[in-house]
């Protein structure tokens, strides 16, 4: 690989099919911009600079790329491929030999396919091509009879013989950094479109006597761009497709390849199992023989080894430990650390909490700010009551604890070791180690007849 490379990555388009006030290249594919999947592919050859062209949108684009790496250059107006790179030009680093366009809406493009782009150096043109069968939309990439590249010309500008041609450019190419001023100083606009086509550089390249050479991508998916919400849609199935495929290969088990969606990094252990129509968000990591049931959400989380995770459970920001079973329908918040064999049933959430190993909530519980010790029992219907309507409290509920159903633990409060709270209890005070605390009305009986309905009038 050269020693030093210039990235620049075209993002100034509008995408008027995509009918959104949003940059076409800051729509979401598998949950993030198009546009940051070509950065970290570009990220990943080490370049020497990354240039990114926005244009459409103002600014929306650099505050949502920010990064200490990238350098934003704005084309305005948007007259081309040819004067977008021109724009990009002054900020390009001389010394990196070899300059590499890709583009902000190509988001598939694979590191392997640009690395053998750039393997040659800086002392030659090289092109993206591919073979489609239907290479409608695309420029074609015209030959002499020795199979050298001549020129490309756009399907708008191409005769009825040349759009026969089913070799098509990608746009995405690599050009000697050094010869960029001169080549894109004349660029002409004399074209359908009117606009300065950076292909154009190739009749040049071949007038300075530079090699024009080209690479085939590895898959027909890498090089499709996305113009509209229906292109979108096709390459998110694509990308899923091709994720799910890379997991089976790791050794986990989808109940359905084609209903499981990766949004983010996916990281698993042996022996994992996801049932259907599950979503994985953010950094994900599942441990050996963990089980994901139908219909989870699972977001930046870690799940220990031989959990469960029961069906329609909601996960964001939590740590799960080995051998828990959580589910069906829990919904653990972010802050939410679970240690070993705990328990989380049925309608149970569970926010910024520790609970210790052995620990259970199996119903209809709500457990906030709270340290839970190891060997606790928490009833049905108990409520942690950390919030005052101003600040958040903490309840510290210690080993070996039994809460029963119904109760309401007004925070801030501890409950010590041992202890057992009478069910339907409002604890508002320290309850003490090994004793049995309740908090209740008499009950009493009292003569009653019930209310009758009035009979209508007749």
């Amino acid at each position: 690989m050269p020693a030093g490379i210039n990235v620049v990555i075209l993002a100034a388009g509008q995408g008027k099919r995509m009918r959104s006030r949003l940059p076409k290249v800051l729509h979401a594919l598998a949950g993030r911009p198009l546009i940051a999947h070509v950065i970290d592919t570009a990220r990943a050859l080490k370049p020497a600079r990354i240039c990114v062209v926005y244009g459409h949108g103002g600014e929306q684009v650099p505050q949502a790329m920010a990064g200490s790496d990238l350098v934003f250059v704005r084309q305005q107006p948007q007259l081309g491929t040819g004067h977008a790179l021109a724009q990009a030009q002054p900020q390009l680093l001389a010394g990196a030999g070899l300059t590499l366009v890709l583009y902000g809406d190509v988001p598939l493009i694979g590191e392997e396919t640009l690395a053998a782009m750039i393997a040659g150096g800086g002392d030659r043109l090289t092109l993206l091509t591919a073979e489609l069968n239907n290479p409608t939309g695309y420029g074609r990439i015209l030959r002499n009879k020795r199979g050298s590249i001549t020129s490309i010309v756009e399907e708008k500008d191409a005769s009825a013989e040349q759009r026969k041609v089913r070799e098509v450019n990608t746009g995405i190419m690599a050009l000697p950094t050094a010869r960029l001023h001169d080549w894109t100083s004349k660029l002409s606009n004399r074209n359908a479109q009117r606009e300065y086509y950076l292909t154009d550089v190739v009749p040049l390249a071949l007038a300075d006597k530079v090699s024009v050479a080209s690479v085939k991508a590895g898959s027909e998916w890498e090089i499709l761009g996305v113009n509209s919400k229906e292109q979108l849609a096709q390459l998110e199935r694509i990308y899923q497709q091709e994720t799910a495929t890379r997991l089976m290969d790791e050794g986990v088990t989808l109940a359905d390849p084609a209903r499981v969606d990766v949004r983010g990094l996916l990281a698993c252990g042996a022996d994992v199992r996801i049932d259907v129509n599950c979503v994985f968000e953010g950094e994900v990591r599942l441990g050996d023989r963990v089980e994901i049931g139908a219909h989870c959400v699972v977001k930046n989380a870690e799940i220990g080894a031989g959990t469960r995770i029961e069906a329609f459970t909601y996960i964001d920001s939590a740590k799960v430990g080995a051998n828990c079973r959580i589910g069906p329908y829990a919904r653990l918040r972010p802050g939410a650390r679970l240690a070993e064999e705990v328990h989380i049933g049925n309608f149970v959430e569970v926010k910024e909490s520790d609970i210790g190993e052995r620990s259970k909530a199996n119903h209809l519980a709500y457990i906030g700010d709270t340290t839970i010790g190891r060997d606790v029992n928490v009833g049905a219907g108990t409520i942690t009551c950390n919030y005052d309507g101003a600040n958040k409290h903490r309840t510290v509920i210690e080993d070996d604890v039994f809460i029963g159903s119904d109760t309401q633990l007004v925070a801030p409060v501890t409950v010590r070791r041992g202890a057992t709270i009478g069910a339907g209890s409002t604890i508002t005070r320290e309850a003490p180690a090994g004793q049995l605390t309740l908090s209740r009305v008499k009950q009493q009986s009292l003569p009653w007849k019930r209310p009758q309905k009035k009979k209508p009038a007749s």
